[in-house]
């Protein structure tokens, strides 16, 4: 009976490591990419659970653009955060074959050290990021801002005139652009 609940125990934390990811040391990451330093976030997020795939499906709690977090740390399939002033946790699972980003070029995109300037944006792109919305006339630029970059699984290229985003695991909808501008919202 002991040396089956000591199998048991050793199958148990085989299976415990081999689902953590590796973490990245200070060497491996970025340059100017720090553990501890502070950023900001450069696209509008939804989480649910403090949990954010980059996956970006478009449901749970908006993590408005330009919210301050600090980077606690970054394994090679996730990034540990806090964001301030709540202190409350978020980790962002990075889904690489949603993305084609490695954690540092997802970390990249989501994070800077300066807060995004939002007066390159019109007031109606404005009200539409602070929403964590798109609307009609929406410049590309703005829409990722507003909710951040479609899966390259649907929408492979940003020149496209088509993104696809998904609101969840089984609904889509797409953002039609003509003259880089939004020109229709199909659910």
């Amino acid at each position: 009976m002991n040396t089956i609940f000591r199998c048991a125990t050793m199958v148990f934390i085989l299976f415990a490591v081999a689902g953590c990811g590796k973490r990245l040391s200070e060497a491996t990451l970025p340059i100017g990419i720090k553990t501890g330093d502070i950023y900001y976030t450069q696209v509008t997020l939804q989480y649910e659970k403090g949990r954010h795939l980059t996956t970006n499906y478009r449901k749970g709690k908006l993590l408005p653009i330009n919210t301050q977090v600090q980077l606690k740390e970054i394994t090679d399939n996730d990034i540990q955060l806090e964001i301030l002033p709540s202190h409350s946790k978020l980790r962002i699972e990075n889904v690489e074959k949603h993305t084609g980003d490695d954690v540092r070029q997802a970390f990249n995109k989501l994070f800077g050290k300066n807060k995004v300037d939002l007066t390159r944006f019109s007031r109606l792109e404005r009200d539409y990021i602070d929403l964590g919305r798109v609307g009609e006339g929406m410049r590309k630029k703005a829409v990722i801002a507003a909710i951040g970059y479609p899966p390259i699984t649907e929408t492979p290229s940003l020149d496209s005139n088509e993104w696809t985003y998904w609101s969840s695991r089984f609904n889509r909808f797409i953002v039609k652009f003509q003259n880089d501008k939004v020109a229709q919202i199909q659910d």
